[in-house]
């Protein structure tokens, strides 16, 4: 089944079991009767005693400020944690906890060591790696039997290659972390009050973007007399969610981080395709002319948002929550204010837009630990009380605050926010919100609260839920066929867990020394390396997955 249809097909069924809350059977059933009948499911039964749950955990600045916004809790001591000691009787317990760079050396080291905690979130080669080592549990069993019927819905609601993915030799080896392949998408956010200042239009294509870069760095778009602004933000990550270079790429018809289908009929490597070359000799330029940051090499994501709110910024790539984190420049100045804008190609058509399925995140269980089904209740509870039939939304998922991220486990439905967008879309047009579901009406809260009451806490909601917000260019993609899919949604072939990192590294590291001035050049150079270095047998592994599912 194509990826759209499917997308369409699972988008109606979530409107249908939607429609069915509002007018079906379970209006009839008493709060306390429903909350039973649901607690019946054995994947959401309490141990008695309590069990313990040993768990590691990486943290960030935002969790921190999240934390602040929160008295009275602590990343050990919070809503979910009791919810989970309160509903199935698990405490969890955080073995360590490190943030960024230091966090993933650390879990490399204690993967390898094999003191494994007894859940982990690991990524697809780690779980290869650990069901090679014999240090982990099947869970297929253990899914069929305590997975409610509502956490396979929406495991499953982009298809089979979630669980696909965690399948080795026909075991279920993990636990798909589901995210939403829609939700990272990438679109264009622009400063409009800089925009109105230089009297400069909306853009149309890339050559449009490059104009308003050059103007936003030499032509004082904050009016304050100085030359202290930049033109275009990105991390030293540069495939980062929300200032990365993926949708500029998207601009010249490069796709650096997926699989695309050539003439022929074979699949190629976007990272190694001649039009990579073309942007980064532009991005080259960019810099030489000062319109990125002299240092984006040095600073990660966090860095970069401490410019983002001091002013410095007024260009961006980013996932529709990237209003979240531009909304810091407001802080003071309520008369700052961004647009979000699709990705423009290098001509006249619409652009592609690069969509990467994302199976890259597995909860894996260690061997010995006598509750491997602890992992499948946690999960239960979390869909349950965000968005099941006894959700308690506005507790456990939004506040306003993100408070979904004090739990250890966070899978969530894949078409929620596009549906959330389109029920807020018919309301608008209708006049009629009576029938908002929660996620729905919570966020038509936040952006009336912003709207009519100056709350700015709701700006973010407006600029990504609003009539002219990202999901409105979201859904204009889906209406327009412009999402190119990763054609490649298999398991790691062997050369993937043996060269992946390898070959991504050298990638990383070429196009940023390429940024910084050295020879264009050098990038037919890495090509061949990159075949000669595993890209070759990859490619070959790649296109065998290919034929044989296709």
């Amino acid at each position: 089944m194509s990826f759209l249809l499917l997308f369409i097909v699972s988008s109606q069924l979530l409107t249908g079991c939607e429609d069915q809350k509002d007018t079906g059977t379970n209006d009839s059933q008493t709060p306390d009767k429903l909350e039973k009948a649901v607690y019946q499911h054995e994947g959401l039964t309490k141990y008695n005693p309590p069990i313990e749950l040993h768990l590691v955990k990486e943290t960030g600045q935002g969790l921190r400020d999240l934390i602040d916004n929160l008295p009275g809790e602590t990343l050990e001591d919070n809503r979910w944690s009791k919810l989970y000691k309160q509903d199935l009787g698990i405490e969890i317990i955080y073995d360590w906890k490190a943030e960024g760079d230091i966090y993933y050396r650390k879990l490399g080291s204690v993967l390898a060591s094999g003191n494994l905690p007894d859940v982990v979130k690991v990524n697809a080669q780690q779980l290869r790696q650990l069901n090679n080592a014999g240090l982990i549990q099947d869970l297929s069993e253990v899914y069929d039997k305590y997975a409610t019927p509502f956490s396979k819905e929406i495991i499953n609601q982009e298809g089979p290659a979630p669980l696909e993915s965690a399948t080795i030799d026909e075991k279920l080896m993990g636990i798909p972390n589901i995210q939403s392949s829609l939700d990272s998408v990438e679109f264009l956010w622009i400063r409009m009050d800089w925009l109105d200042n230089l009297d400069l239009g909306k853009p149309q294509n890339i050559e449009d973007v490059l104009t308003i870069s050059k103007a936003f760095t030499a032509e004082d778009p904050d009016q304050n007399g100085q030359h202290d602004t930049l033109g275009l933000s990105i991390t030293q990550h540069l495939w980062d969610p929300v200032m990365g270079l993926t949708g500029f790429m998207a601009g010249f018809e490069a796709y650096p981080k997926i699989w695309i289908e050539n003439n022929d009929g074979q699949l190629v490597y976007g990272g190694i395709q001649p039009d990579v070359k073309d942007a980064l000799e532009v991005l080259q330029e960019m810099y030489r002319e000062g319109q990125l940051d002299s240092e984006f090499y040095l600073k990660d994501g966090d860095r970069v948002k401490e410019l983002i709110a001091d002013g410095k910024i007024g260009m961006l790539y980013g996932e529709q929550w990237s209003s979240f984190v531009i909304g810091s420049s407001r802080n003071g100045d309520p008369t700052v204010q961004w647009q979000a804008f699709p990705i423009v190609s290098n001509g006249g058509e619409l652009a592609k837009v690069p969509l990467k399925v994302d199976m890259n995140q597995f909860f894996v269980v260690r061997e010995g630990f006598e509750h491997p089904e602890a992992v499948i209740k946690m999960i239960n509870l979390h869909l349950e009380k965000n968005w099941g039939k006894t959700a308690e939304y506005n507790k456990y998922y939004s506040n306003p605050f993100p408070v979904w991220q004090l739990s250890p486990i966070t899978p969530y439905p894949a078409l929620k926010n596009l549906e959330a967008y389109r029920q807020l879309e018919r309301a608008r047009l209708s006049g009629d919100y009576s029938r908002l579901e929660a996620e729905a009406n919570s966020i038509h809260n936040y952006i009336t609260s912003y709207l009519t009451q100056g709350d700015d806490s709701g700006w973010g909601w407006e600029r990504s839920y609003g009539p002219d917000g990202a999901f409105a260019i979201l859904d204009s993609y889906v209406e327009n066929n412009q999402l190119l899919r990763d054609s490649f949604i298999g398991p790691p072939t062997t050369t993937m867990i043996e060269k992946k990192t390898i070959l991504d590294n050298y990638m990383h590291d070429t196009f940023v020394n390429i940024i910084l001035g050295n020879p264009i050049d050098d990038f037919d150079d890495f090509v061949n390396k990159w075949y000669n270095m595993g890209g070759a047998k990859l490619t070959e592994e790649v296109n065998q997955w290919y034929t044989e599912n296709n």
